[in-house]
């Protein structure tokens, strides 16, 4: 079990780790110090629903559908080229105002944009439902695959609180423009990077 649990883990972790739509916008809210802790437990929970549904389903899912995880993968290449323009385009403009200032959004406002980039990407699924799932049919036993599940949850919430409110150590660099451009063409570098992986592979 223990094997298990910290398989999930660092499954989940690695996964998670790159910077992409959801975790990008947990990192500007932490810098803006705004509605931070909702945002994590949103992000957080909701990647705990649908790791538990990969765990569970994957692999009866994928047996129904098996083209399913190269459709996922296409779906989340598209989204991620269409978010790296996104940032690439939004560097070009270097409209920082809001983020110079410390304004944000209400909590309402900011908790459902925080849903639709986990609810609405491809990526997402393709982490939780396809790539966290595939490697769950690993553990056939039910105390291994719910401790491989535990595992994997934890390490959600352990890298959306730890980005939220670790990202309050980058505001003393993160006080111009140019700092706020840099981090989006960063953004948008990754996104296009991992867009090539899913279509490569």
């Amino acid at each position: 079990m223990i094997v298990a649990s910290i398989t999930g883990f660092a499954s989940a972790f690695a996964l998670i780790l790159a910077i992409g739509a959801q975790n990008a916008f947990v990192l500007r809210q932490g810098l803006a110090r705004a509605h931070v802790f909702w945002l994590c437990l949103l992000c957080a929970t909701s990647d705990a629903v649908l790791i538990t549904a990969g765990v569970l389903g994957f692999g009866y899912i994928v047996g129904l559908y098996p083209l399913l995880p190269q459709i996922m993968a296409w779906g989340g290449a598209a989204f991620l080229i269409a978010y790296g323009a996104m940032r690439f385009w939004a560097a070009w403009q270097g409209e920082y105002a809001m983020q110079l200032a410390g304004e944000s959004a209400s909590l309402w406002k900011t908790l459902a944009t925080g849903a639709a980039f986990t609810w609405l990407n491809p990526h997402v699924y393709l982490d939780t439902l396809g790539l966290i799932g595939a490697i769950s049919t690993r553990f056939v036993e039910p105390l291994t695959k719910t401790a491989f599940g535990v595992g994997a949850v934890t390490a959600s919430f352990v890298f959306f609180f730890s980005l939220g409110y670790g990202a309050r150590l980058l505001a003393p660099i993160m006080q111009s423009a140019r700092a706020w451009r840099r981090l989006d063409l960063l953004i948008g570098l990754v996104m296009w990077l991992l867009a090539a992986k899913l279509l490569i592979t």
